[in-house]
């Protein structure tokens, strides 16, 4: 079956689900925080109501119907594709389908949002973050064409829905005015609707060692101020999500004592700067997922407000960046040198990381290293890590940083758990 093939049949069921059971659909896009955006707001509105959300990576033309129809990819088995086609036909007789579907909606390339806009009509749009050098902007003309081409999510909302955008990005100011939608803002600015404050990091401390646990922060809506806390979150991002899924809960007509219950319960997707054990006595921050220029930003300044004896990344090329891609790697290199005791690096557009560091007073070889391989940089950062050593790991998907991560962290027999990116078809890869 081809891919085009697959892609119609797929896009035709989903368009028959969704007029069988009409469920609530909230639409996420952006170019940071999206996956956390989204499970932020699943654990919010799940609390109250029964719920599914996109599953891995399901944020385009075949993830979306896949979420949608409540099945998985079945890769380049046919049998197993005609199986799961059986069991949609199924699901439209008779199924107990969700009340609402939280949807990632991604853009790769042009006219990927007007794609998935032909197959899914949101009644909530959720904007996250986008950086000033935005990921896959090597497949437009511009940054512009890029944020135009995620803006017809807004546009495609009616006057009964609600455009949900974070008031700190300057790309979404243009939202309220083109948007026939109800708008509602989140972010650390005055202006914002869900204002958020009074941000800080706790941190626990036994038999003399410190350990990160998360963050506290305070969100003021129409006047009432209320506490916030979500464990294992560490930057200001884990801020803007619970902000992001605090606003979809009051746009869905929640009260903020339970939308507060239920963040209590949010679990940051593996790969976003999760805090495992390490060899040695030391911890390692994962936010090997995926990798731009404002993501490796957050996490290199996670790192620095953190306490640890030595402070080391181990950081990953950052792809399709386009005519971007070398200042981007060069300030990476100058912010980390900033910050780290030891620097590892892995990939060929590290390289100008690399001169940076070294420009700052770095020396190869001795608290610098370059690798061709996240497994190289894992073997050699076994090593030479110690108790008391605090490791960011980071870089694009295909860099694989989660291999390097597989060994140093203190139990990989549980790699499966912890890890992104373990299931059978990407350890083939």
């Amino acid at each position: 079956m081809s891919r085009n093939i697959l892609q119609s049949i797929l896009a035709l069921l989903t368009r028959l689900m969704l007029a069988r059971y009409k469920p609530k659909i909230i639409g996420i896009t952006g170019n940071v925080g999206k996956t956390s955006v989204k499970d932020a707001v699943y654990a919010v509105v799940s609390f109250k109501f029964k719920t599914r959300k996109s599953e891995k990576s399901y944020n385009n033309e075949i993830g979306v119907p896949l979420t949608v129809l409540g099945i998985t990819s079945a890769g380049k088995n046919i049998f197993g594709w005609l199986w799961r086609l059986l069991k949609v036909i199924k699901y439209l007789i008779h199924s107990k389908y969700p009340e609402v579907l939280v949807l990632e909606m991604g853009v790769d390339k042009p006219m990927d949002m007007s794609y998935l806009l032909k197959i899914v009509r949101p009644d909530i749009a959720v904007f996250t973050s986008i950086g000033d050098i935005p990921v896959h902007v090597e497949n437009f003309s511009s940054r512009e064409a890029l944020i135009k081409e995620k803006l017809k999510l807004a546009l495609a909302v009616d006057k009964t829905g609600y455009v949900i955008f974070n008031e700190d990005v300057p790309a979404w100011q243009h939202i309220r005015e083109k948007s026939r939608a109800q708008s509602m803002t989140y972010g650390f600015s005055e202006q914002a609707d869900v204002k958020i404050s009074t941000l800080e990091r706790r941190v626990f401390e036994q038999d003399g060692k410190m350990a990160p646990l998360g963050i506290t922060f305070k969100i003021d809506y129409k006047g009432t101020f209320v506490p916030f806390r979500m464990d294992g979150v560490f930057s200001s991002d884990g801020a803007y999500s619970g902000g992001a899924a605090c606003a979809v809960g009051l746009a869905l007509g929640m009260n903020l004592i339970d939308i507060v219950s239920s963040l209590v319960h949010y679990t940051p997707p593996r790969g976003r700067l999760n805090l495992h054990e390490g060899v040695k006595g030391s911890l390692i921050l994962d936010d090997t997922y995926n990798a731009s220029p404002s993501s490796m930003h957050s996490a290199l300044a996670v790192l620095s407000e953190l306490p640890a004896k030595r402070k080391i990344a181990a950081l990953g090329d950052m792809l399709e960046l386009g005519e971007y891609s070398e200042e981007a790697h060069r300030e990476t290199g100058k912010q980390a040198a900033s910050i780290c005791d030891l620097i590892f690096l892995v990939g060929s557009r590290m390289r100008f990381a690399e001169d940076e560091a070294i420009a700052k007073g770095f020396i190869k070889n001795k608290n610098i290293f370059v690798f061709d391989t996240s497994e190289e940089a894992g073997k050699a950062l076994r090593e030479i890590i110690k108790e008391g050593d605090l490791v960011l790991a980071k870089g694009s998907q295909a860099i694989r940083m989660e291999k390097a991560v597989r060994r140093i962290i203190a139990h990989p027999e549980k790699a499966g758990e912890l890890l992104v990116r373990q299931e059978q078809e990407w350890q083939k890869a």
